[in-house]
C-alpha cells in the first residue's frame, strides 16, 4: 500500500461528476462496492505491518468518509436539478373535472313518486323480497287454485311446504305486514323489487319494480281513491292530465279498476305510443276487500280502504318515451348518461 494510492482516489473523487442516478450508482460501486477501489485498499490494509497501521489507518477512514459524502452530495444535486426542471404546480388552478355517475332512471321515478305521496301524508313501508305464501297470496284473498300460485308464474324458493317461500310477485305483501303491525288509520306506500316467471321482451321482464299504496280509515270511499289517483297523475305528468277508470278484477280489491292517463305525448290526439287511443294505462287500484282487512285483524264493518299499484318501469317508459324495457337492466352507459340531468333535479 502506497500513500499515493489514497491521494489518487481522492483526486478522482474531487473530479467526479454525475448527471443521472444511474451514473451515481456506478460511481458508488466503483469506489465503495465489494470490489471497489476503496474496499480493495481496506483489504490490503490487513496485511500492512503493525508499525505502519497508524500511518495508513486514519487516511483510509477519511477517504471512505469523503467518498460517502461525495456520493450523497451528487444524489441530492441530481434530485434538486430534476425538481427544478419539473413543471410547476399551480395550486390556484381548478382541479380536474372527474365525471360522476347518475341515478338510474327507475330510481329517479321511484323518488319522484315517493315525494309526491309524502306530500299527501303517506309513509314509506318496506318488506322482504323472499316472502312466504301467506303474505303474498293467502292474506290477499288469492284462492288455492289461482294461476299466480302456479310455478309457471311465480319463482318458488321452497315448494311442497304448507307455507312455502317464494320471490314476492308484488309489494302487496308489504301492505299485509303494514296492516298486521300498524294502527288504523294506515296510509303507506310500498316501493320495491318484485319477480315473476315471465319471458323477457321489450315490454316484459322477470324482474321489475313497483310502488303500491294503501289507505285505511273510517268512511274511506271510491271517490277518495279517484281523487288521490287524479292528484298523483297531475303531479307526475302535468296539471292538464286527465284520468279514466275501467272496471277490472283483482283478488284483494272489490270493486277494482284499471287507471289510464291522457297521453302526455300527443295530448289525447292519438300517437304510436298510446296506439292512437289518446290514453296510457299506468296502474291498477280498488277498494280493499273486506276479507283482506279481516285476515289482518282489522274490523271491516268499521274500517274501509283503498289500494293501488303501479310498475316503475312502466312510468319511466311513459315519462322518457323508452321503447324497450330491457334497457333498464343492461347497464349501457350510453343509455344511462341520458338521465344525468334528471338525476340532479
Amino acid at each position: 500500500m502506497q500513500k499515493q494510492d489514497i491521494d489518487q482516489i481522492l483526486a478522482e473523487l474531487g473530479e467526479l461528476k454525475c448527471k443521472t442516478q444511474k451514473e451515481i450508482e456506478e460511481a458508488r460501486v466503483k469506489f465503495l462496492g465489494k470490489k471497489g477501489t476503496i474496499t480493495a485498499l481496506f483489504e490490503e490494509f490487513r496485511t500492512v505491518a503493525p508499525e505502519l497501521k497508524r500511518e495508513f489507518g486514519r487516511p483510509l477512514n477519511e477517504l471512505k468518509q469523503k467518498a460517502q459524502e461525495v456520493i450523497e452530495s451528487l444524489k441530492n444535486s441530481v434530485v434538486d436539478e430534476a425538481a427544478a426542471s419539473a413543471p410547476k404546480t399551480d395550486l390556484s388552478m381548478p382541479g380536474d373535472d372527474y365525471p360522476l355517475g347518475s341515478r338510474h332512471p327507475v330510481s329517479i321515478v321511484r323518488q319522484e313518486i315517493v315525494e309526491i305521496f309524502r306530500k299527501f301524508g303517506y309513509d314509506v313501508a318496506e318488506g322482504p323480497e323472499v316472502e312466504d305464501d301467506y303474505h303474498v297470496f293467502e292474506a290477499l284473498n288469492f284462492p288455492p287454485n289461482h294461476p299466480a300460485r302456479d310455478m309457471q308464474d311465480t319463482f318458488f324458493v321452497s315448494a311442497g311446504h304448507p307455507n312455502p317461500l317464494l320471490l314476492r310477485t308484488h309489494t302487496s305483501s308489504v301492505q299485509v305486514r303494514a296492516m298486521e303491525k300498524m294502527q288504523v288509520p294506515i296510509r303507506v306506500i310500498c316501493p320495491g323489487r318484485v319477480f315473476r316467471n315471465e319471458a323477457i321482451s321489450a315490454r316484459a321482464h322477470c324482474i321489475f319494480h313497483q310502488v303500491e299504496g294503501l289507505y285505511i280509515d273510517e268512511n274511506v270511499t271510491f271517490a277518495d281513491l279517484k281523487q288521490s289517483i287524479l292528484l298523483f297523475a297531475r303531479e307526475m305528468f302535468g296539471p292538464e292530465t286527465e284520468i279514466r277508470m275501467r272496471p277490472s278484477y283483482f283478488p284483494f280489491t272489490e270493486p277494482s279498476a284499471e287507471v289510464d292517463v291522457s297521453c302526455n305525448i300527443c295530448h289525447g290526439k292519438g300517437c304510436n305510443i298510446c296506439k292512437g287511443t289518446g290514453w296510457l294505462e299506468i296502474l291498477g287500484c280498488g277498494m280493499v276487500d273486506p276479507n283482506v282487512l279481516e285476515a289482518s285483524g282489522i274490523d271491516s264493518k268499521k274500517y274501509s280502504g283503498f289500494a293501488f299499484g303501479m310498475g316503475l318501469e312502466r312510468i319511466a317508459m311513459l315519462k322518457w318515451r323508452v321503447n324497450d324495457l330491457r334497457h333498464y337492466f343492461e347497464n349501457d352507459l350510453r343509455f344511462l348518461k341520458e338521465f344525468e340531468t334528471s338525476s340532479e333535479v
